[in-house]
């Protein structure tokens, strides 16, 4: 049963920025032209797409096979850390590449020639360590300078890189380095957090124990405290490189073989590591930054994402880099010490666009306009968004008060499986929609469908599912393709299923409704908890919500909300009432919720997704078992345990 969308009339706002000759498009009729023609002629849409970069070997195909059997470019050979870091640094050395700093105040950057030097010298010392194209090396690290460098020396020769979010527990790092058996792993001593020491030398030492594989570690000197160093298993990165070093050669890689791996929660416990190929995952994410931000070498640009995070490879690490930006890079919180913080960067590097979480922006909004208003933010041109849907409330505050009405606010939709953000706007060139997430991009066919498998109409609920491959999506689950073909495959044959509630507008925008999960079924009507959301959200005085549904004796399911209130509001009340009221004006009075509760914050991760099962799992337990050293606030889960469960305590 499918239900009819019901966010209400939302005007389609005309783009502000003024394209760059790097968007082959001008208007949205154009978009729609060049849109058909590339689902009519997809691999040869995608292999003009590929054309841009520099190859080794041309390819014999264009395109093969189909979902999920499929294949890019075949025969064709490249490398990725030639066409992110070589081909800028031959064109222009002394261009800055990288601009790193740290909540701790420091600085330091990079030229594209000397990100080459250090890519290249590194890429040598895993080679004299025996690692070879096709084996793994784990990467446990912060957002720092040296973390760009042993990515793309792991590209350069062709070895698989495991990404590892460097915020994990000993635990949650075992169970992702026991999956993928790497044979050397890089890591830091630490990192700093909100003014905290994290020490990630001593968690791997915590586990290694457990990883007979692991031959070398390599360590970068972050903190510079003191890490136990097992000698010769543990060597620092400045032993191992040295200005003068030998470097090694681009190793020529086929466009199918694997990249990378990384790590996403599945409907187990077991995490999921995601196989994509090196050079399909360059073509999709320098073909996403493209149309999504108009990315080019004259942009200042920063993508706020963890490096453990996929949106940061997609939009930073290769995408970013792909188009030759000068990209900023952020270790620590961005609102350490305080939220001005965040402006005073933007101000000081004149950045041009950010990408960034939608619970970010809610955040900035909480703290008000005084903030953005005391710095000159007039470089900004664009903001694109990924995560979760960003309410419309939001969106305008974030317009108004950061963008001064001039900036374009660029939501976008995307999955870790499908290693892009294939959902977007196409910069200055089609309408924004508040809260929804644009139109898909060339190159990605999909349909939105009922459980049977059969498409719904505009403005229905349904599943969205992909009906094409496309280079970016994930090829495999790592050692285990049984599982990734019955995950992904098994529902819709012949089609991807995103397990995501969509809905496609009159307007051909797309509205991401949530995880099916997320779509609770109150009396046998199938009801959005981001519908819910983001009515609360319009809601004068409020900050964040978040809803979940729980089970319920009468109904089947009902909706709990809860909500932050911004400081100094100036609403008193009952907002319990006030909730309940604002839900069932604008949705009905049967998504009513059952509970409001009030909190001072939300549990997040660190990309800023308001973690819901935490909320869910306190609400009906009164507290939380599984790991949270992952969040970026775990300090607030026992005042959320207090907070709705009183009576516990």
């Amino acid at each position: 049963m499918s239900t009819r969308f019901a966010l209400g009339e939302v005007p389609l706002i005309p783009p502000q920025y003024q394209p760059s000759a790097r968007i082959p498009v001008r208007t949205p009729g154009e978009y729609q032209q060049l849109y058909q023609s590339s689902i009519q002629h997809l691999g040869e849409y995608w292999a003009s797409v590929a054309q841009d970069l520099q190859w080794m070997t041309p390819w014999t195909a264009e395109m093969e096979g189909g979902l999920p059997d499929f294949r890019f470019f075949t025969g064709g050979t490249a490398n990725v850390s030639v066409n992110c870091i070589d081909r800028f640094a031959a064109a222009d050395g002394g261009k800055t590449a990288l601009i790193w700093r740290s909540e701790t105040g420091e600085e330091r950057q990079w030229t594209y020639q000397q990100l080459l030097g250090e890519t290249a010298r590194f890429a040598y010392s895993l080679q004299e360590m025996g690692i070879r194209k096709g084996d793994v090396v784990a990467i446990f690290l912060p957002n720092l300078l040296e973390t760009f460098a042993a990515v793309h020396a792991c590209y350069r020769i062709g070895a698989i890189y495991n990404i590892v979010f460097s915020g994990f527990s000993p635990e949650a790092l075992f169970d992702r380095l026991v999956d993928t058996q790497p044979r050397v792993v890089v890591t830091a001593d630490g990192t700093y957090r909100r003014g905290r020491v994290v020490a990630l030398k001593t968690a791997l030492d915590k586990v290694i124990d457990r990883l007979p594989s692991i031959e070398h570690v390599v360590v970068v000197r972050r903190t510079r405290e003191d890490v136990a160093m097992t000698r010769p298993r543990d060597i620092y990165w400045d032993e191992v490189l040295s200005p003068s070093g030998p470097v090694a050669d681009p190793v020529p890689v086929e466009a199918n073989e694997p990249g990378f791996i990384i790590y996403t929660s599945g409907t187990t416990s077991r995490p999921k590591g995601l196989v994509h190929s090196a050079m399909g995952f360059l073509v999709g994410t320098y073909h996403n930054v493209r149309y999504s931000l108009d990315l080019g070498k004259d942009d200042i640009y920063w993508c706020t994402a963890d490096t453990g995070w996929l949106t940061f490879p997609i939009f930073e690490l290769v995408g970013g880099l792909a188009n030759g930006v000068t990209a900023l890079v952020y270790e620590g919180a961005m609102d350490y010490p305080d939220p001005s913080a965040f402006y005073q960067i933007m101000a000081q590097h004149h950045v041009t666009k950010i990408f960034t979480a939608p619970t970010w922006l809610r955040m900035l909004a909480r703290f008000g306009p005084e903030l953005p208003a005391a710095y000159d933010l007039s470089a900004l041109k664009l903001i694109g968004l990924v995560g979760e849907p960003l309410d419309p409330a939001t969106w305008y505050w974030v317009q108004q008060h950061i963008g001064t009405g001039r900036v374009d606010i660029n939501n976008t939709y995307g999955q870790s499986e499908t290693g892009s953000a294939w959902v977007s706007s196409v910069a200055g060139v089609t309408p924004m929609k508040p809260g929804s997430c644009g139109t898909a991009l060339p190159g990605h066919a999909f349909q939105i469908v009922d459980p049977s498998g059969r498409p719904v109409a505009a403005n229905e609920t349904g599943v969205l599912t992909l009906t094409a491959p496309f280079p970016a999506l994930a090829r495999t689950i790592w050692q285990d393709p049984d599982r990734f073909r019955h995950q992904y495959f098994a529902e819709f044959p012949g089609s991807y299923t995103t397990f995501d509630s969509a809905v496609q507008d009159e307007d051909g925008h797309l509205w991401i409704l949530g995880r099916v999960d997320d779509v609770i079924n109150v009396a046998a009507h199938r009801l959005s908890t981001m519908e819910m959301e983001s009515a609360i959200l319009n809601l004068e005085g409020i900050a964040e919500s978040a809803v979940i549904g729980i089970d319920d004796a009468l109904k089947g399911q009902v909706p709990v909300a809860f909500i932050t209130v911004r400081p100094g509001s100036g609403i008193d009340g009952e907002w319990g009432i006030r909730v309940a009221d604002q839900v069932s004006e604008n949705i009905g009075a049967i998504a009513k919720p059952a509970q409001v509760f009030v909190v001072d914050a939300m549990p997040k991760t660190r990309s800023g997704k308001i973690v819901r099962r935490l909320l869910k799992e306190i609400l009906l337990s009164g507290g939380v078992t599984g790991d949270i050293t992952g969040l970026e606030n775990p300090e607030v889960i026992d005042e959320l345990c207090l907070k709705i469960h009183p009576e516990g305590r």
